[in-house]
């Protein structure tokens, strides 16, 4: 699900192949998107609250809200991903960038892609190389600089967004990574596994603030509060966790991660620069 940034609306995906907008007042369905014949995976709110972008078997496929069309379809696999785990705008909603599963249907061959395109046009800009099983989330950074991909090869890679070149690995989490999330103010990423852990990490020298934060069973979903000082974290063990970030950077001797540098960001909760894999 991904709710708009103007806290009005929510739009869901499902396993049915039905995309859903939400009236949140009212807990009603005011809008839906139909035609898909496959699992819809992921999507993203645009933070001009105009415009929305998904991914499901294959394809991404824009949308206008207000007019309920279909704006803008890319092409299918092999040019697309077999699954379209993870889609999200660019700050600047001039582009958008896809990932999730390649080559499940062509044995030996395990290499997933992210694919950034052109917003208005669909045309493909980049293709960044590196993971070697599913990318299952991505986050840019609200600067627009960077891109984060998690995957289920267990890494996490930075990527510069003015060539495209791979800028680092995060290496720590021991099984599939399955949802990364940025602080508004830049400084912090935070990441969930299915290694039964949560880390936070320091985007400034990429490395990690802090030991693991344990859970019982997969942690499936990691969100920083608007000020950055909570993180809550979603488990299968059917509970949601707050974790005390302050208190953390507090005894790592990393206040200064928590400095809003641009305060602006804070004004609107953009819900468009991270998305993930939904189940």
């Amino acid at each position: 699900m991904a709710l708009s940034p103007d806290g009005k609306r929510v739009v869901s995906v499902s396993w049915d192949g039905k995309v859903r907008l939400w009236n949140i007042d009212t807990g009603k369905v005011i809008a839906r998107w139909m035609g898909h014949t496959e699992t819809v995976w992921s999507v993203c709110w645009g933070r001009d609250i105009q415009r929305m972008v998904g991914g499901y078997y294959g394809i991404a496929r824009e949308w206008d809200v207000e007019n309920r069309e279909t704006i803008l379809i890319c092409k299918p696999f092999p040019i697309g991903h077999e699954r379209a785990y993870a889609v999200v705008y660019s700050p600047d909603m001039t582009m958008f960038a896809t990932g999730g599963l390649d080559g499940a249907r062509r044995p030996g061959l395990y290499e997933s892609l992210i694919r950034i395109r052109d917003a208005k046009t669909g045309k493909l800009v980049a293709i960044l190389k590196g993971h070697k099983y599913s990318v299952n989330c991505l986050a840019w950074t609200p600067d627009g600089k960077t891109l984060i991909s998690g995957s289920g090869d267990s890494s996490i890679r930075i990527w510069n967004t003015t060539n495209w070149k791979e800028i680092a690995v995060l290496h720590g989490h021991t099984n599939g990574v399955y949802d990364i999330a940025i602080s508004l103010n830049g400084r912090i990423l935070a990441s969930a596994s299915t290694d039964k852990t949560a880390r936070l990490w320091n985007l400034g020298n990429r490395q990690p603030i802090s030991s693991p934060l344990h859970h019982t069973h997969f942690v499936n979903r990691v969100s920083f509060s608007a000020d950055g000082e909570l993180l809550a974290t979603s488990c299968d063990d059917y509970n949601a966790y707050v974790w005390d970030v302050s208190a953390i950077l507090t005894e790592a001797g990393l206040d200064d991660l928590l400095d809003q540098r641009d305060k602006s960001l804070l004004a609107v909760r953009d819900t468009s620069i991270s998305s993930s894999l939904c189940i």
